[in-house]
């Protein structure tokens, strides 16, 4: 998979700077990435979407953090499994909500729904162009979050989300820790 440039790691970790959650992060290329991460990461599909296919189950999100700033939305999110609550996904996501209808902005800030199924029900046109991927060994806050010890790795990939045809939404994504494909 070929990328284009998107935003760095370190534009999108510093929208939330806590670094009892920032992981130690290499670059990888896509075909670094092992399985079963590389079937969740390496594509162009909303993560939600991927996420609920893999485990079987819808997620919810949870909003730890939000900043609205003139139209520009920045959160950053879990997004953990409807029926257990085990905890799947960490993000962070950056949106001009000057490329979304009243309807679509009014559902992003609620904060109640994960940010693809918004964007799946509301009909966006959509691209998700994944830049850049990333292996990354879980710091002390993700390692509460995903329920694994610190240090265990994961992977992530950071792209961006054009809504009719335009760039609106940068994503940091990491996935909680999996184990290893026998494949």
């Amino acid at each position: 998979m070929t990328v284009s440039q998107g935003p760095s790691l370190e534009s999108m970790l510093a929208l939330f700077p806590n670094p009892a959650y920032v992981p130690a992060v290499q670059m990888v290329s896509a075909d670094a990435v092992p399985q079963p991460y590389h079937q969740l990461l390496v594509h162009t599909h909303h993560m939600t979407v991927t996420v609920e296919a893999y485990y079987g189950q819808p997620v919810n999100v949870r909003v730890l953090m939000a900043r609205l700033e003139g139209s520009i939305y920045c959160r950053k999110i879990l997004l953990s499994l409807r029926d257990s609550g085990q905890v799947v996904q960490f993000g962070i996501v950056r949106i001009d909500l000057d490329c979304c209808s009243a309807a679509v902005r009014e559902a992003i800030i609620a904060g109640q729904t994960p940010l693809g199924r918004i964007l799946i029900e509301n009909d966006v046109l959509r691209r998700i162009e994944p830049t850049s991927f990333l292996k990354v060994r879980i710091g002390r806050s993700m390692a509460d979050w995903f329920s694994v010890p610190e240090g265990a790795e994961s992977y992530g990939r950071i792209g961006v989300i054009y809504c009719d045809g335009r760039p609106a939404i940068e994503v940091l994504e990491i996935l909680a820790p999996l184990p290893a494909s026998t494949e």
